[in-house]
C-alpha cells in the first residue's frame, strides 16, 4: 500500500533511536534509519508538525522464555538519543518502560492537545517497539502511517513480517521521500 495523504495534524513518532539500540545488529542499516528518520523530522519541524522521539528505559516485569538481556546494567548513555535525529527544544519526548510507546506514558495525551490525527512511524525494532506503537496508534482512532525505509528490525522474518502482513492492516507504508511528498 503507498501512503495516500497526511491529514493537517500529523505527527512523526521516533521509535528507539538511541544508543543502546542503533549499535544492535540489525538486517537494514540503522545509520540509515536514523538518517531517513531525521530527514523526516526536519521536514515536519519546517511544516510546524511535532516530532516525537521515543526511548526506552526499562522492560515489563512479566516472565518471558527469552528471558531478558542477560542480566547485568547497560552503560549508562544507552537510553540516549543518537545525536544524528538533530534533537530540538520543541520536540516531545516520551519514555517508556515497554515496547509500545503509549502504555504508561503521556503519549497519547500529548498529541491530543495538539490536535494530532494521525501519525507517522520510525525507528528500531520494526516488530516490537514499532509495530506496538503502531497498534496502539490504531487502537487510539489514529491514522497510521510507517515509513517502511525507516524501520528496521534484529530479524528478518519478523521485519519482513510486520511490513508486510501486520503495518498494511493497521494503516498505510510509504517510504520516507513518499511521505516527505506528501507533507507538501
Amino acid at each position: 500500500m503507498t501512503a495516500t495523504t497526511l491529514d493537517p495534524k500529523t505527527a512523526l513518532v521516533v521509535v528507539d533511536l538511541q544508543k543502546g539500540i542503533v549499535s544492535l545488529p540489525t538486517v537494514h542499516s540503522a545509520d540509515e534509519v536514523v538518517e531517513r528518520s531525521a530527514r523526516l523530522a526536519a521536514a515536519f519541524r519546517a511544516k510546524g508538525l511535532p516530532v516525537v522521539l521515543v526511548r526506552v528505559t526499562g522492560g515489563a516485569p512479566g516472565r518471558t522464555e527469552q528471558g531478558g538481556s542477560g542480566g547485568g546494567q547497560p552503560p549508562a548513555d544507552w537510553a540516549d538519543l543518537v545525536e544524528g535525529l538533530g534533537r530540538q527544544d520543541g520536540d516531545i519526548v516520551v519514555t517508556k518502560q515497554v515496547w509500545g510507546a503509549f502504555h504508561g506514558t503521556d503519549l497519547d495525551l500529548q498529541l491530543r492537545r495538539r490536535g494530532v490525527t494521525q501519525v507517522v512511524l520510525t525507528g528500531i525494532a520494526t516488530s516490537i517497539g514499532v509495530e506496538n506503537t503502531a497498534r496502539a496508534a490504531y487502537e487510539h482512532g489514529y491514522h497510521v502511517t510507517v515509513a517502511t525505509d525507516a524501520v528496521t528490525d534484529m530479524d528478518a522474518e519478523t521485519h519482513r513480517n510486520a511490513v508486510e502482513r501486520i503495518f498494511p492492516r493497521l494503516g498505510e507504508t510509504d517510504t520516507t521521500d513518499a511521505i516527505i511528498k506528501l507533507l507538501g
